[in-house]
C-alpha cells in the first residue's frame, strides 16, 4: 500500500472501496479521460480497473496509487509507476474539472516528483503528455520538466516525453538529466 502523502490542500491516500463511483466518475468525465491512457472507456471498463487496483496493484505492491482528496472528497487520481515507455518512473495525474485552475494540479505533480526523489531514491522522473494537453505540459515545464523526445502512436498522435531530475528543478535551465537520451 502506498504511504500517505500530504500537500498543503491535498490528501493522497490508497482507495478504499468507498471510492470506487467517485473514481469511475471522474474517469467518465470525457474532460478528464480524454487525457489518460487511450481515452474515454465504457463505464464498466472504469469499474473493472478500480477492482485492479486492490486485486493487482495493492495486492502485489506493484506501484503507488492514490485518491487524491481535498477537504475530504475525492478529487482526483495519481501514480507513480516503472514504465517501458520511458524506460523508467513515470508520473501520472488527473484532477476532477472543478479542482482545474486553482493550482491543485501543481501542488500535486509537485508532490509526486518529490516522492520519486525523496523517497523511492529515483534520479529521473518522466511524464508522458499528449501533445494536445496544453495545460499539462505548461504546469510540467514551470515545476522544472524538460521535453525529451516525442512517441509517435499507432493512431498518428504525439505524445511527448518530459523528464526531471533534482538538479533541472532546482537550476529549471539546461538539459533535465546527465543521461544521453
Amino acid at each position: 500500500m502506498p504511504p500517505t502523502l500530504r500537500t498543503a490542500r491535498l490528501l493522497l491516500t490508497p482507495y478504499t472501496p468507498d471510492d470506487e463511483d467517485a473514481f469511475v466518475a471522474l474517469f467518465q468525465d470525457t474532460r478528464v479521460s480524454r487525457w489518460m491512457g487511450d481515452g474515454p472507456s465504457p463505464e464498466a471498463d472504469d469499474r473493472a480497473l478500480f477492482g485492479r487496483i486492490f486485486s493487482k496493484v495493492y495486492a502485489r505492491d506493484l506501484f503507488d496509487v492514490w485518491a487524491v482528496r481535498r477537504a475530504g472528497r475525492l478529487v482526483g487520481h495519481a501514480e507513480i509507476k516503472r514504465t517501458d515507455a520511458v524506460d523508467g518512473h513515470e508520473i501520472v495525474y488527473a484532477l476532477a474539472p472543478g479542482a482545474w485552475g486553482s493550482g491543485l494540479g501543481t501542488e500535486l505533480a509537485e508532490a509526486l516528483v518529490a516522492y520519486g526523489f525523496e523517497t523511492l531514491g529515483l534520479t529521473e522522473v518522466h511524464a508522458t503528455v499528449a501533445a494536445g494537453n496544453e495545460a499539462s505540459l505548461r504546469l510540467l515545464g514551470r515545476i522544472g520538466f524538460e521535453h525529451v523526445r516525442d512517441i509517435e502512436e499507432d493512431d498518428g498522435g504525439l505524445t511527448r516525453v518530459l523528464t526531471a531530475c533534482p538538479r533541472s528543478l532546482r537550476a529549471r535551465s539546461g538539459p533535465p538529466c546527465d543521461r544521453p537520451r
